[in-house]
């Protein structure tokens, strides 16, 4: 069997960057058992919930939702389990010493698979109040006003 390259994407926690300014990202891996990397490899995933915590200097990944395998038996897993990502010791200092910070905290932007290793992005995360969505939305919509506004004076019309 030919080994697996490139990045292939599972899930995306798309409203993370709404809800949230995002300060810094991380890589890690994820300690699974081999029916979540089934499910995984099935596309079936949910970031929605998730976020994750330091715990006695290691880092786990809670409240995301991996389907139990269909053909499993019963070693199949639990769905919102308890999950250790796999950082450096400095990413983890780095982590926590950011994580101290009042209202910061570690959430999940992707989960993906990177050469056939399932991978997930973390972002230490600084929650964003109403009227800085409301800034951001307007900002994105002036962008996309201008790009449509070039793209017909580029065609003339």
């Amino acid at each position: 069997m030919p080994k697996e390259t490139g990045r292939k994407v599972i899930a995306q926690n798309k409203k993370a960057r709404h809800d949230y300014h995002v300060e810094d990202t991380f890589e890690a891996g994820l300690v699974l058992v081999g029916t979540e990397v089934k499910s995984l490899r099935m596309g079936r995933a949910s970031l929605v919930d998730g976020f994750a915590e330091v715990d006695r200097g290691e880092v786990w990944l809670l409240q995301v939702h991996i389907p139990q395998y269909a053909q499993g038996t019963w070693t199949n897993h639990e769905a919102r389990r308890k999950r250790k990502l796999l950082l450096n010791r400095v990413e983890i200092d780095r982590i926590e010493r950011k994580l101290m910070d009042k209202g910061v905290t570690l959430v999940p932007l992707s989960l993906y698979f990177k050469d056939g290793r399932a991978k997930v992005e973390i972002a230490v995360a600084k929650g964003k109040k109403a009227y800085d969505k409301r800034h951001t939305i307007r900002e994105r919509d002036a962008m996309n006003e201008a790009r449509n506004e070039v793209g017909r004076k580029l065609k003339g019309l």
